[in-house]
């Protein structure tokens, strides 16, 4: 997803190349002012707001929200040992954060002996995202990771023909598919309810959570797990798929206009980062 993980221009496995005569080095890093006030909540209180973030945006990872010193509480950071060591950004000394009634160690960190060319982060602090409460942009909690602003998706009405079939039986047969596009993906078919024989989708315990999209919900298609899925309560701002039912092309014959699609290499989604996971927990939890 995004500029730097999945298949994005800084991803190690992105889909583009920039048009350099001599190689780029194996990994880019970026920097970038996230220009929206967030803020952290720690153990019921708020423990850090700034209009001054600046997000790191690092191959294979999720978008990591650093804030001044400043603008972090007093009393909210307690240095810890040991140091790390960031194969870019060199000294990583780690924090204990506290808040009012709990104290949870190495849920903060800041990088202490920066290179030259990295010196935005100098006096910055980013904080793990599964350790804190919440974070927020102004007043609406984001789930996940900070925002990156290069993921985008795009959702298209299409009038192509698109029947899955499990061996001889047909599953779901459209010519009314919807398309999703998102950064970093494969496009993505949905198909409305009726015109899917729903006596074949046997629901499976288990979700997922993509912060842009929601909770998916998933299906057995003849004994295979996690062949369909479905965001029953999509986000407002991807509804055109809510309740819509896509289908795995490696685990269940998918085909488009009489050709069978194949799930493209580097597909899969995987959580990266050692501070965070996307899990369902995080959604329910207040």
């Amino acid at each position: 997803m995004g500029l730097a993980w999945q298949q994005g221009p800084l991803a190690p496995h992105s889909i583009g190349r920039f048009l350099t005569p001599d190689p780029l080095p194996e990994r880019l890093l970026f920097a970038e002012r996230l220009r929206r006030r967030m803020r952290v909540r720690f153990a019921g209180e708020w423990i850090a707001e700034s209009e001054d973030v600046v997000l790191l945006h690092e191959p294979g990872r999720y978008p990591v929200a650093y804030f001044p010193l400043g603008d972090v509480g007093t009393g909210v950071l307690e240095p810890t040992e040991p140091t790390t060591h960031h194969r870019e950004l060199g000294t990583t000394a780690w924090y204990r954060v506290h808040g009012r009634d709990r104290k949870t160690a190495r849920a903060a960190w800041r990088h202490t002996e920066l290179p030259d060319h990295a010196k935005e982060f100098e006096g910055r602090v980013a904080f793990a995202w599964r350790a804190m409460d919440a974070f927020y942009e102004e007043d609406e909690r984001i789930l996940g990771h900070a925002a990156d602003a290069y993921h985008r998706i795009d959702i298209r009405d299409s009038s192509r023909a698109l029947e899955v079939h499990d061996g001889d039986r047909v599953v779901a047969s459209t010519r009314r598919p919807v398309v999703l596009y998102e950064s970093g993906f494969a496009p993505r078919w949905y198909v409305r309810r009726d015109d899917i024989d729903e006596e074949a989708l046997i629901p499976v315990e288990g979700q997922t959570f993509c912060p842009y999209k929601g909770l998916a919900d998933y299906y057995e298609i003849g004994g295979t797990r996690g062949a369909a899925w479905s965001y029953r309560h999509a986000y407002p701002e991807v509804s055109r798929v809510d309740d819509l039912v896509s289908f795995e092309p490696d685990k269940v014959a998918v085909h488009l206009d009489g050709v069978r699609l194949e799930l493209e290499p580097g597909q899969t989604v995987i959580p990266h980062g050692a501070d965070r996971g996307l899990d369902v927990d995080e959604v329910e939890k207040p």
